[in-house]
């Protein structure tokens, strides 16, 4: 009897400090973050995980949605395309979230989306841009429950493609790309069609692998051809390491590349010297003088103390995104109303431009051209789909 009352008081203990905690739960919504915030590609990462937390501080403050608070679980997919997919189905299964918020990098997303579509958990991503990260590459059909709120690679090729041709008016290409990456051969790919049905014409192509720093073989075998402009769809590292050859081989060509570009660290490997003629695709200006990326620029520098980029924007965007979908689904618990509003979401205004999310659960909507002058980002011109 000594013994059994001993468990009961035990038990009652335990209640006493488990109850609140699941009280507590019961009044937050609980979002999963599957973002690369360490290893190859970790300033995407944490640059949108940063764009996250002010918005969903600002929606709390607010109140926060149908009467709860947000609470964002994050764990870090390390870079990787496996953890992406492990750190998923930890966010789906484990931590039983509403709703999960990434991956950044398209490779990762695409990984991630099996565990998605296995568990029936709406995925979305700001900013995996390669073609097929919303699509089923064997059957051709939709990936019912994966998202993206950031403008595709087919859109995003022909921009740049149509920027080289039309607007800086060139008729000879380069194509530099990281075989290792979905992201860039999507790009290359798209750029390449568009840019040779508007005239032009590809004189040579040349890749490298994973972890690649040295890129004066394929400079110099690109110099040979005597090519007019060149088109790098790659990520920061590189970037910054193939204007900086580029520019030491005497190739002053002007350099092309999309929102991979979009870190200060393209600058800081390059050099300021060396950050001229350089132009990419972007999802929104600093310059904008719309108000509400204003405010956004003021409220990031005061939490941050530093300047937001366009992946701190994207992550901002997408904080309201769910946000706005979770209010017109009317629930905190139901997946799958989620996703039919995720589905029907029309006329989104974020600070990256009026998002509209097409059949295939792409976001339709404007970009910008940025040019480097001095290493200083400048808008150079917006282009509409």
């Amino acid at each position: 009897m000594k013994k059994f009352l001993s468990v009961l008081v035990l038990v009652l203990f335990l209640c006493l400090i488990i109850l609140p905690t699941l009280a507590a739960s019961n009044n937050t919504i609980k979002i999963g973050v599957d973002l690369e915030l360490s290893q190859a590609v970790a300033q995407y990462g944490q640059r949108e995980l940063d764009g996250i937390k002010l918005a969903v501080d600002e929606i709390n403050k607010k109140g926060g949605i149908l009467g709860k608070k947000i609470e964002l679980v994050i764990i870090d997919n390390k870079s990787d395309k496996t953890e992406a997919m492990n750190v998923a189905t930890k966010l789906a299964v484990k931590e039983k979230v509403l709703a999960i918020l990434g991956p950044a990098t398209s490779g990762a997303t695409k990984s991630a989306s099996q565990a998605a579509m296995q568990y029936k958990v709406p995925i979305i991503s700001p900013s995996a841009t390669d073609d097929t990260v919303t699509i089923n590459e064997r059957t051709g059909k939709v990936k019912t429950y994966v998202f993206r709120t950031c403008f595709n690679d087919s859109f995003q090729g022909n921009v740049m493609a149509n920027f080289a041709a039309k607007t800086l008016k060139l008729k000879n290409a380069a194509i530099i790309t990281d075989a290792s990456s979905d992201y860039s051969k999507g790009l290359a790919k798209n750029f390449k069609t568009t840019f040779t049905k508007a005239g032009g014409k590809i004189v040579a192509e040349e890749s490298f692998g994973k972890g690649e720093q040295d890129f004066n073989s394929i400079l110099t075998k690109i110099r040979d051809k005597k090519p007019e402009v060149i088109f790098a769809p790659v990520y920061y590292d590189e970037a910054g390491l193939i204007i900086k050859q580029a520019r030491e081989l005497g190739l002053n060509v002007p350099i092309l590349g999309a929102d991979g570009f979009d870190d200060p660290k393209v600058v800081e490997k390059a050099g300021k010297t060396y950050s001229n003629n350089v132009f990419f695709s972007a999802h929104y200006s600093s310059q904008d003088t719309d108000k509400k990326v204003k405010d956004f620029i003021t409220n990031y520098k005061k939490k941050y103390n530093a300047e937001p980029n366009a992946f701190a924007a994207l992550g901002y965007d997408l904080g309201y995104f769910v946000a706005d979908a979770i209010k017109r689904a009317n629930t905190t618990t139901d997946r799958e109303k989620l996703r039919k509003a995720l589905e029907t979401t029309k006329n989104f205004v974020g600070v990256t431009g009026v998002i509209n999310v097409d059949k295939n659960h792409n976001a339709e909507k404007s970009a910008v051209i940025i040019e480097l002058k001095d290493g200083v980002q400048t808008f150079k011109q917006k282009l509409n789909p």
